[in-house]
């Protein structure tokens, strides 16, 4: 497949070249699908997730002004697609029956990061998937697509202190699992020896 400059792929997605089209979609495939599946629950979401950010792109390419990165803006769109999918009738009740469920003596607690720097990012996907879906997405959004806790609150029409309980009960619940997940590891270590 012949090496395309930036513009002309832009160029060519605005004059609807499948070939330049396919060669965006194969380049950006697994780092977009990264940020897809810590979103979703599961690796089939993830994918339509990815389709469906990818057919934003193709479809609004001529919104990009050449200002900012392009991977960048495809970022954000592959971001607001995850929100978008989120957002939808099928997962609201389940994000707004945890948020109901936050003690609000809870929701200014400090967080730290120990641990979850440890696991390889496949690892940590998998585990993300496991947390409640508005713990999930508060998480990502915080911690990897650097939203602060005022933006949060406006997306996902959540207060700031919500926003806060949720990434301090994310990291809590990662940090049981990645226990739990080493000391499987070493329990199986030590069988294998």
């Amino acid at each position: 497949m012949p090496a395309y400059s930036e513009e002309e792929i832009i160029a060519g997605c605005r004059k609807k070249n499948r070939a330049i089209q396919e060669h965006l979609y194969k380049t950006y495939y697994s780092m977009f699908l990264k940020v897809c599946a810590r979103y979703a629950k599961s690796m089939q979401d993830a994918e339509q997730l990815l389709n469906d950010g990818f057919l934003k792109v193709f479809t609004q390419i001529d919104f990009f002004k050449n200002t900012g990165s392009f991977p960048g803006w495809i970022h954000r769109i592959m971001v607001n697609t995850c929100l978008d999918y989120l957002r939808s009738n099928s997962l609201k009740e389940e994000m707004n029956i945890h948020s109901r469920s936050i003690p609000a003596e809870e929701s200014n607690i400090a967080v730290s990061n120990d641990g979850i720097e440890t696991l390889e990012f496949k690892e940590l996907v998998n585990i993300i998937q496991t947390l409640p879906a508005m713990t999930r997405t508060v998480f990502n959004m915080y911690v990897f697509d650097g939203f602060n806790h005022k933006e949060i609150s406006d997306q996902l029409s959540i207060s700031e202190g919500t926003s806060h309980w949720h990434v301090h009960q994310a990291r809590n619940l990662l940090q049981k699992k990645i226990n739990n997940s080493e000391q499987k590891k070493v329990l199986y270590e030590a069988k294998r020896v």
